[in-house]
């Protein structure tokens, strides 16, 4: 059998660790594994009519171009946030002009054409690393006929049916000890730091992050922030500080009590502006309402960037060997999960079917702006 293997969506640490793990079970079943580049863009830009033109579009995946990859952060096979299934007429390859009429949305679905790729290249099965965006398409093209195994990452661990999803420890650690060494320069300069950092609409990645490094406040997305409470907040933060200086920590998806958030740019393929520029903000009504001086920081994507912790290896690796040993035995249309500390399995439109946000009423303090654990007895290992 030949399996193809693709990334979508933010790369996080611990992809190139996946894709090693499922190349490797796969060859020691004797089947052929072949790498799409740039996620869902690969096998959409790849022409069944000219296989020498569209080499660029695909990767063979063997022992030794998979024996060092884990060593570091990122994809081999590179990624996008592509659609297949909702793809701008301006996005569409050459050779498929015309072949296709848009829909009602105004977008073209060209997922028969994808799933002719597959047939072309004898592709047996699919196995999807991504988010919710790019298991969604996966889950949609299960729907059509094709075998597919998703396995979920995102720094920001929101996939709806894993407590678990790839490079989510490793952004944590390394905003944890990015707000630690923020401390230097916000204690030197007696400010107010205001440190964004990744996560879109959950506020899970700044809740963990600040709840571990200790920051005097952080604001998540699932509420909203009075700025004039906060303000109050961090002056007596600052003061009780022998250092004069206070921390802040802010999820990029947070807004205002008054409705403010800040999104930018054009919606991309699965109808998300990007988001940032809330700390700004945020740090602005503060300067102005306090007269101390703020240090703003985004950690963006420093937190995404470098090799894997030891945690997303091991979550990456049995992923991987997971779902060859599923498909292995039969099993299909299936995404990796861990729940209740245990690996296991849902259906693969799981991701579709829900969100994954901060249980507000379970972990957080709205008045205080903080995490707040009432009992840590029972609880998972990252609290969630």
């Amino acid at each position: 059998m030949r399996i193809g293997i693709l990334t979508g969506g933010g790369d996080v640490p611990g992809l190139n660790p996946c894709i090693k793990a499922v190349t490797r079970a796969a060859l020691q079943r004797g089947w052929e594994v072949t790498g799409f580049r740039r996620g869902w863009a690969g096998p959409l830009s790849y022409n069944p009519d000219d296989p020498q033109g569209s080499q660029a579009q695909i990767l063979p995946l063997d022992a030794e171009r998979v024996r060092t990859i884990d060593r570091s952060g990122g994809t081999i096979l590179h990624t996008s946030r592509t659609n297949p299934g909702r793809v701008k007429a301006k996005d569409l390859p050459q050779f498929l002009i015309g072949k296709f009429q848009p829909g009602e949305t105004g977008t073209i679905d060209c997922t028969p054409h994808v799933l002719r790729v597959f047939e072309s290249l004898k592709i047996g099965a699919m196995f999807a690393i991504g988010g919710d965006d790019t298991l969604s398409y996966a889950a949609h093209l299960h729907r059509q006929g094709m075998k597919m195994m998703s396995l979920p990452k995102t720094m920001d661990n929101d996939v709806f049916g894993t407590d678990y999803c790839m490079g989510f420890s490793t952004a944590v650690s390394r905003s944890a000890m990015m707000l630690e060494a923020l401390r230097t320069p916000a204690g030197s300069h007696e400010r107010i730091a205001v440190v964004e950092l990744f996560g879109r609409n959950s506020g899970e990645t700044a809740l963990i992050s600040g709840y571990i490094a200790d920051a005097d406040r952080t604001l998540i997305s699932e509420v909203p922030i009075d700025i004039d409470r906060l303000a109050a907040l961090v002056v007596k933060d600052r003061a009780a500080n022998p250092s004069n200086y206070a921390i802040v920590a802010v999820s990029e998806g947070a807004q205002l009590a008054s409705g403010e958030t800040i999104e930018s740019g054009p919606e991309d393929a699965y109808g998300h502006r990007k988001l940032g520029g809330i700390g700004e903000l945020i740090g602005e009504q503060l300067e102005k309402r306090t007269g101390i001086g703020i240090l703003n920081q985004k950690l963006s994507y420093l937190m995404r960037a470098g090799p894997p912790d030891a945690l997303d290896r091991m979550v990456a690796f049995n992923y991987g060997t997971m779902a060859v040993q599923l498909l292995d035995e039969g099993q299909s249309g299936l995404m990796m999960a861990i729940q209740s500390g245990n690996y296991t399995t849902v259906p693969g439109d799981t991701c579709i079917q829900g969100k994954r946000r901060v249980d507000v009423a379970a972990l957080y303090d709205t008045e205080a702006y903080r995490a707040r654990i009432d009992t840590i007895r029972g609880k998972p290992f990252f609290l969630y």
